[in-house]
């Protein structure tokens, strides 16, 4: 199998000489969190991770292993404005993380907010693939091959990591069910955002036949990203959008379920975390707005 590391700390291990890896790998910094890398070792909490993506499979595709690498530029929720349909000119753009409903918590909320006051929201849902084994051995034989010292045992580990997609989707699926009626009951609109390697399993294996072009007035939509190289870097491209409501998760499934909250009390929750933390802020390449207080851990 062909395996390794495609992005390492958000940057990307393929473009060549003239990269500093050890000041990289010692900072252990994430630009699109713009702190320090959440994804730590459970033995070492000190050390973080920093696989974004790695090279997967006979096809050498560039799978997104870490939820924050799907931030970059704020894109996800640019491409999720229109359907904030209370929206008017005037209102800001916030991004609440972390927001408990019926059926678990929503990693984003994007909000339209007028002098302080709700006047539209929408869930976003982050899915990146998970892994089975581990990656740290291919990280790494990365770093000792750009001159790195490590440890020896870890280079020369074996031990190998494959991507778990029967786990991931159908835990996807199944959490969107358990969370897709409420948004339903309030009138707004769930989106899970995805890979494309991800949306073509889901199509594969689950009953995603009724599952049809995105319509505005659907309660759950699906965006699912291309992720390519563009100009030496390795770049999020929104390439299919697809929308269903409650029970065309379900059937999918063949599960059922009720969800119900207030409308009252989502305002409630929305306009306390509501501050100058949570502005969107539409530069084309920052994803800085979001402070350590916003990211879901």
């Amino acid at each position: 199998m062909n395996t390794r590391v495609s992005e390492l700390f958000t940057v990307n291990t393929q473009l060549g000489e003239g990269i500093d890896w050890s000041s990289i790998a010692e900072c252990q910094h994430c630009k699109y969190l713009s702190r320090k890398c959440l994804k730590i070792r459970k033995s070492e909490p000190e050390v973080s991770i920093g696989t974004c993506s790695v090279c997967y499979g006979a096809e050498r595709t560039s799978i997104i292993i870490c939820p924050y690498r799907l931030l970059e530029r704020n894109q996800i929720f640019t491409d999720c404005l229109h359907l904030l349909t209370l929206h008017e000119p005037g209102n800001q753009f916030h991004v609440v993380s972390e927001v408990a409903i019926p059926g678990g918590s929503v990693d984003y909320f994007l909000v339209s907010v007028k002098n302080g006051k709700v006047k539209d929201f929408l869930g976003i849902e982050l899915q990146t693939l998970d892994t089975t084994g581990t990656v740290w051995p291919e990280r790494q034989r990365f770093l000792e091959s750009q001159g790195l010292s490590v440890f020896a045992a870890d280079s020369a580990s074996v031990r190998p990591f494959g991507m778990n997609w029967k786990m991931t989707a159908k835990t996807t699926l199944v959490q969107l069910h358990h969370k897709v009626a409420t948004f339903e009951h309030l009138g707004k609109r769930l989106v899970i955002v995805i890979q494309n390697p991800l949306l073509a399993y889901m199509r594969r294996m689950f009953s995603f036949g009724h599952i049809g072009d995105a319509r505005v007035g659907d309660s759950m939509h699906f965006h699912s990203y291309g992720f390519d190289a563009g100009g030496g870097n390795l770049c999020l491209d929104l390439s299919t959008r697809l929308s269903t409501d409650s029970a065309g998760v379900a059937a999918s499934l063949g599960l059922e379920s009720e969800s119900d909250v207030s409308m009252h009390d989502m305002i409630a929750q929305l306009e306390a975390k509501i501050s100058e933390k949570t502005l969107l802020l539409l530069f084309p390449d920052r994803s800085d707005n979001l402070s350590d207080d916003d990211i879901p851990v």
